[in-house]
């Protein structure tokens, strides 16, 4: 669904760019919004997130799908939590679906769909794991890096129920924007993945903004 947002950057009280294969990581507040900006287009971006409060209460793939009966996200999905709780809610949205079960890029999945010489080549995980030993502040480890979203990315699924990686479906200015329900930590990957068309073989910088309402 395509909602458009009457949010002007200007009035943004945070904004950050991440460039192509690095990760960003923000508290947003009860009431806040996000935007995850797609500054060129055909860009995905791996999202983790976490109550700022307890991280052990994350975002959960499977109790999102189960309760909105859907396995894309766009404009009125709710996250939710592995214990049940709203997160965010999707409220403007310009791209029109997201994915939930693609997972993230790592260096051994690389390998198993590459070739045993992508190994080396960086990937979300890795970002993500830099995150952790570099802002130790949000009190994040190895195990809270669990179920993601890949903003903007395009994962169909086959007739036989298999997944598939597909050309995107954003564009350059496209955005997703969510409401936080709870004080939540988002942790960003913005993908480095050259291998598949996720990102159109050419990775990209993303934008995060976030206003008070």
């Amino acid at each position: 669904m395509i909602v458009h947002s009457n949010l002007s950057p200007c009035s943004a009280v945070h904004r950050q760019v991440i460039e192509a294969g690095d990760y960003g990581i923000h508290t947003v507040k009860q009431g806040q919004v996000l935007r995850i900006l797609d500054l060129e287009g055909n860009q995905a971006a791996d999202t983790l997130f976490y109550s700022a409060a307890d991280p052990s209460e994350r975002y959960s793939a499977m109790d999102t799908v189960r309760e909105q009966g859907n396995v894309y996200l766009t404009v009125n999905s709710i996250l939710k939590t592995n214990e049940n709780n709203n997160m965010l809610e999707i409220v403007a949205d310009t791209c029109g679906r997201h994915d939930t079960l693609g997972g993230a890029c790592a260096t051994e999945s690389n390998t198993v769909r590459y070739d045993l010489e992508k190994r080396c080549m960086h990937a979300c995980r890795d970002s993500w794991m830099l995150a952790i030993q570099e802002r130790e502040e949000f009190g994040l480890t190895k195990a809270d890096i669990t179920h993601n979203i890949n903003f903007f990315m395009n994962v169909p699924i086959t007739a036989e129920g298999g997944l598939t990686f597909a050309d995107g479906i954003s564009g350059a200015g496209k955005y997703v924007e969510l409401k936080a329900m709870m004080d939540v930590i988002v942790l960003i990957s913005n993908c480095p993945q050259l291998n598949n068309p996720c990102n159109g073989y050419n990775p990209t910088p993303i934008e995060l903004l976030v206003w008070d309402q």
